[in-house]
This record gives C-alpha cells, structure tokens and sequence, in this order.
C-alpha cells in the first residue's frame, strides 16, 4: 500500500485531495514536494561547493548577488503564493476552467515584471554589489557573475510561479519534475562550465551562472509543455488567451502579501550578510556556507509544509473548513518529527560537515558555529512554517507579511546588530538573533492561526 501511494506521488496520479484521507493527501502531496525541495537543497550545496573551490571573493560574489536578487525571488514567491491560493480554491469548486484562465494572467504578470528587474540588474550589477558591501576584488571578480544570473531571472520568476500553480491543482508531481530537470542540469553543468574539460579551463564564476540559467531555462519550458499540452486538469487552452483585469487585480492583491513575506524575510537577511560582511570575506563566506547546508533540510521542510497550502486551499473551495484546520495540525505533527530528527546531526557534526566545503580554518569555524547555533530553534522553525503555508493557502498572505515585519525587521536584525557590535559576539550573535527569532514567529504565527480568521477568507 505504501509502495503504491509513493508511485502515485511520483508518477502524478490526479486526485479529489477534498475527499481523499488526510494522511493519504499529505502523503501524495508531500513526497514530490519534499522531492522537489531536496533536488533545490542539493542545488544550493552542490553549487557553493564547486564556487568554494574558486576561493573567498568567489563565494563572498555568489552570498551578495543572492542577497541583491531576493527581489526577484521574493515577486516570484508572491506571486507563487497567488497562484497556489486562486487554483487551488477554483480546484476545490471544480471550477478547472477558470484555474487555467488564472494561471495565464499570472504569466502575463510574471513576465512582464520579471523583464524590467532583468534589464535593470543588468546595467547596475556593479553599483549593486558595491552597495552591499563588496571588497573591489570582490566587485572586479563577480560583476559579470552577477549580470548573468540577473539576466535569467525570467526563468526564476516562472519556474516560481508555474510550480506555485502546479501545487495548487494538486500537481505538486510536475513541479517537482520541473526543479529536478533544472537543478539536475545545473549540478552537471556546473563543475563543466566553472572548470572545464580537458584542455579548456572554462568560464570560472562566471560559468556557475552559466549553468543555472539553463538548467532553469529548461525546468521552464518543461512547465509549459504541461500547461499547453491539454492532458491535465490545469491547462491553458486557446480561449484563455486575453487579459482580465479583474484577475490581474486579485493576483497584485494576493501577491503583495507573499512578497512581503519574502521580501522582509529577505531584507532582513540582507542585512544580516550586511552585518556579516563588516567582519570580513572569511566571516562572511562562514556565514554563506552555514546559510547553504542549513537550507539542505529547511527546503524539503518547507515542501512538507507545503501540502498544508494546497489542502487549505482546496478544502475552503469545497466549503470543508473543519477538514482545512485538521490537515493544517497533521501536517504540522510530521513536519516537526523530520526537523526534530536532524537537529542533532546539526549540533553533532558541525564541524565535519562545514569541512566539507572549506579547507579554511577561519571560514569552517564560522560556519560550523552557524549550524549548531541555528539548529536549536528548528522544532518551532517547523511550527512556523506549516502555518504560514496554511494561511497562504488560504489566501491570507497579508498575516504573516505582518508577522514578517514585526519578527524579523523589528526584532531579528536590531538584535543581530546589537548582538554583534556592542555585545561583541561578531558572527556568533548574528546566529543567535536568526534562532531566537525564527522561533518566537512561529509562537506568533500559532497565536494568529488560533484566532482562525483565515478560515472566512475569500478568494
């Protein structure tokens, strides 16, 4: 039985997720999901342990180009939010048609945004790092790293948002298969393009880019092929070829909330790599190797996560609100048994596996510290997480943006600051700050989930 339900996930078996068990949704949901976010995690590890062997400045260029280009990461993951929130209700009425009339206006939207922040990066690549707080080495090494990968971000903002649709029609299989194509050609092309192959030496930084662009430009176009090919429950047909401005309207409102969520969580992680960079390339390649192996099992945590957006989602469309809220805890059970049972390798074998990446003692120090540090507040990272994908399923997008800013702004980057320089814990109270943090948003996030506004949302 088992067997059959992970063939299932895998192979993107259509189900009524209003009707089926709970345990039996979040399963098939989860398992490509938490797929998909693994595929990104290695990704994430993969990528920073081919650019660690270039040196300091290369890895300081990739952790401040990651932290000019969270814009992009955070419209795409607004929008994203929209996406899974409007199909996964119209699933939940059986309103199949309207799901892909949504799901074109959200390209439209996409795309045209995604051009303008392109060009933009483009010109500026260099101004941008320096205003992050690059060394001139730093600066002369990554300005052409930077404009590439600001160049494909049309391909970050789609693969985004086409997931985000995917998941909220219950396809969470395509989305998956999407990340795995693109992260899959990036993690080949990667050691090709930065080193070479015989008696060529490559592109160096600049070829790390290289592979990324195209391995999302692929992820993307096998999205489409899905969306068009007229076999699935979400496609777009020819009708849905026109602009609707009512639709355009829900998407900006719905969206603006995901990217304030993502965007105050990033801006607040901007200005902890800010902090960090004060203290130097070594502190601050610590601090982005700590960041890369910590989102190895923040990802696919958050992929479990997400099955609790698209059963909300679906189940508030099909007016099951008590069956909304019980697959909102269920899934909040499992995602804190898989945090809780990785926490101790963190605290464990820090050391070993910040040595993995660097040689530099300096560097593994930091990053060692990082992970035991940051590790502690991953049972209520769980919580939290859980419920913020419960109300963005909802459609609710708006509390924890709030959340986010209070939190995160408020709270998180004062007492990084404060930790760092008065207190003198340097990098050490930067990672203090993110776990305390981290940890009282989700004690908030239960206090608002509690109240069940998000309950009477519509749509």
């Amino acid at each position: 039985m088992t067997w059959q339900l992970i063939k299932d996930a895998i192979q993107g078996k259509e189900q009524d997720f209003t009707r089926l068990s709970l345990k039996t949704a979040i399963f098939i949901l989860a398992i490509p999901m938490i797929l998909e976010m693994m595929m990104e995690s290695a990704f994430a590890v993969v990528d920073i342990f081919f650019v660690a062997k270039l040196g300091e400045y290369a890895i300081a260029t990739v952790g401040l180009t990651e932290s000019v280009i969270v814009l992009t990461y955070a419209i795409g993951f607004g929008i994203s939010m929209a996406a899974t929130a409007l199909v996964s209700r119209r699933f939940g009425e059986k309103e199949y048609d309207e799901a892909g009339s949504a799901t074109f206006q959200l390209l439209v939207v996409g795309s045209i945004i995604s051009v303008v922040l392109g060009v933009g990066g483009w010109m500026f690549a260099p101004q941008l790092l320096q205003l992050m707080g690059a060394e001139a080495e730093v600066i002369a090494s990554g300005t052409n790293y930077a404009r590439i990968v600001f160049a494909g971000n049309t391909a970050i903002m789609l693969l985004f948002l086409i997931n985000g649709a995917f998941r909220g029609a219950g396809q969470a299989h395509h989305a998956m298969r999407s990340l795995w194509i693109s992260n899959g050609l990036n993690i080949v092309l990667d050691p090709i393009l930065i080193f070479g192959i015989g008696s060529w030496d490559g592109f160096g930084l600049d070829g790390a880019a290289m592979a990324t662009t195209f391995g999302r430009s692929m992820g993307v176009l096998y999205q489409l092929y899905h969306l068009f090919n007229r076999k699935h429950r979400l496609r777009i047909l020819s009708h849905h070829f026109r602009i609707k401005w009512l639709t355009i309207k829900k998407i900006l409102d719905l969206s603006l909330g995901g990217m304030g969520q993502f965007l105050i969580d990033s801006l607040s992680w901007v200005a902890l790599t800010r902090i960090n960079a004060e203290f130097g390339s070594e502190s601050l390649a610590g601090y982005t190797i700590a960041s890369r192996i910590l989102i190895f099992t923040i990802l696919p945590a958050w992929g479990l996560s997400g099955a609790a957006a698209t059963l909300v989602g679906q189940n508030l469309g099909a007016k099951k609100i008590k069956r909304a809220e019980q697959a909102v805890w269920l899934t909040t059970r499992y995602n804190v048994i898989f945090l809780a049972s990785v926490t101790g390798i963190y605290i464990l074998f820090s050391n070993q596996l910040a040595g993995i990446f660097t040689d530099l003692e300096t560097v593994k120090a930091v990053a060692a510290q990082g992970l035991w540090v940051v590790a502690l507040g991953y049972i209520f990272f769980a919580i939290g997480m859980v419920l913020t994908q419960a109300f963005n399923g909802a459609g609710d997008t708006r509390t924890p943006a709030w959340i986010n800013i209070v939190v995160l702004l408020g709270i998180e980057v004062p007492l990084a600051y404060f930790l760092a320089f008065p207190m003198g814990l340097e990098s050490l109270g930067v990672f203090i700050s993110i776990a305390l943090c981290h940890s009282f948003h989700a004690l908030v996030s239960l206090y608002f989930f509690k109240k069940g506004k998000w309950k009477s949302k519509m749509v």
